[in-house]
């Protein structure tokens, strides 16, 4: 059995707006006690807090008077959110993440989840059944499969509720063999060069978008600076809100087209090919050159690649990636000389042994392929 989510956009009524949010707060509230809990134990013990005091601890906060409030949402999401604390230390210990932070109600992306049980998580036609909310209208833009495990209940800063649901399904059907195998050279003037010589255009997304964004950007930062010289709490200046929320929006569709961009692209390759050749790039490495910063963070070269090997999971393709510092764009293809570093600049080159002329990217994605053929032969 494998895991697939699917994501919806949800429709909540007045009420139902209302209970969300508060259990937004009211699992904030369990996640920041438990973590200042666990600091202190940390540091008089020794040793941080467990599952089972955490369970015990949330039933005599239900039942105190100061806290009683808790009983008013979902206790599944409460109980998840010491859950999460659990799972934040655990991928501190083995050095995935930082040290677990207090969250903040000034987020403006703020999320539960709640786990399926005695099915009150399922589809009733255009709606769906969700712990505490009842029925919810929602954009069905296609069918659920599988059996409904959790659900995650999203507040984006755009003012727009989603539903994450997380379903338990039977494993793809591999896909049929097409005996191909290709390597991918990821770029920033041509998103992905392919071996076969295709280059796949950088959608740029938000460069499309930039001066609309700087635009609305200044006007919300002009209503911030009304709003601090008149002495107004930002949470009443409405117009400061609505300004918000259109700089929210703008940002959030620069993410869903590039979300769109990269799960057809990455489908398309898996469809086509057995065997996907790669780079190991060192993408926090690159970030820290200030003058290509942005333009790497736009193509999400980090995603591309995270969403090529869950679909090769699913559908029994191999992904295969080189060492980061195998020379791809000074070798020649064709012969394997080199002739020495050849700076970003060049772009085309003539190999000085066979006199071969080379498109760099093109060169190093075919150096690629070879590379990492050599290594999928060399293991067991």
């Amino acid at each position: 059995m494998s895991h697939q989510a699917y994501k919806f956009r949800i429709y909540p009524n007045k009420d139902q707006r209302v209970l969300i949010h508060q259990t937004h707060g009211h699992c904030r509230f369990v996640y920041n006690h438990f973590l200042a809990l666990w600091n202190t134990s940390y540091e008089e013990e020794g040793k941080g807090l467990n599952r089972s005091i955490m369970s015990k601890m949330l039933t005599k906060l239900k039942k105190q008077e100061d806290t009683a409030w808790l009983r008013n949402v979902d206790s599944v999401a409460l109980q998840a959110s010491y859950e999460n604390l659990i799972d934040a230390f655990q991928r501190f210990f083995q050095k995935q993440n930082n040290y677990p932070r207090f969250k903040s109600k000034k987020n403006p992306v703020q999320s539960y989840t709640t786990k399926n049980t005695n099915n009150n998580i399922a589809i009733v036609g255009n709606q769906m059944k969700l712990p505490k909310l009842g029925l919810v209208k929602f954009a069905k833009s296609r069918n659920i499969e599988g059996r409904i495990l959790k659900a995650t209940i999203k507040y984006n800063a755009s003012g727009t509720f989603y539903v994450s649901v997380l379903c338990e399904v039977p494993d793809f059907k591999p896909l049929p063999q097409t005996k191909k195998a290709v390597g991918i050279d990821l770029g920033i003037t041509d998103f992905a060069i392919l071996s076969d010589g295709r280059k796949v255009d950088n959608q740029r997304f938000t460069a499309k978008m930039e001066q609309k964004l700087k635009r609305e950007q200044r006007k919300l930062s002009r209503r911030y600076e009304q709003a601090k010289k008149e002495g107004r709490n930002l949470r009443a200046c409405m117009n400061y809100q609505k300004q918000r929320r259109r700089v929210a929006r703008l940002r959030e569709r620069v993410a869903f087209q590039r979300e769109d961009f990269l799960n057809k692209l990455s489908t398309a390759l898996i469809r086509h090919y057995d065997v996907i050749c790669l780079e190991d790039l060192n993408t926090k490495g690159m970030l820290k050159n200030h003058k290509l910063a942005k333009a790497i963070s736009d193509v999400s070269w980090s995603e591309f690649v995270t969403k090529l090997k869950y679909k090769a999971k699913w559908f029994d393709r191999k992904i295969v990636e080189i060492d980061r510092f195998f020379p791809s764009s000074q070798l020649c293809h064709t012969c394997g000389h080199r002739d020495g570093k050849k700076p970003l600049a060049i772009r085309v080159w003539t190999c000085s042994a066979c006199g071969t002329t080379l498109d760099r990217d093109i060169n190093a994605s075919r150096n690629i392929l070879a590379e990492g053929l050599r290594i999928l032969n060399q293991q067991p």
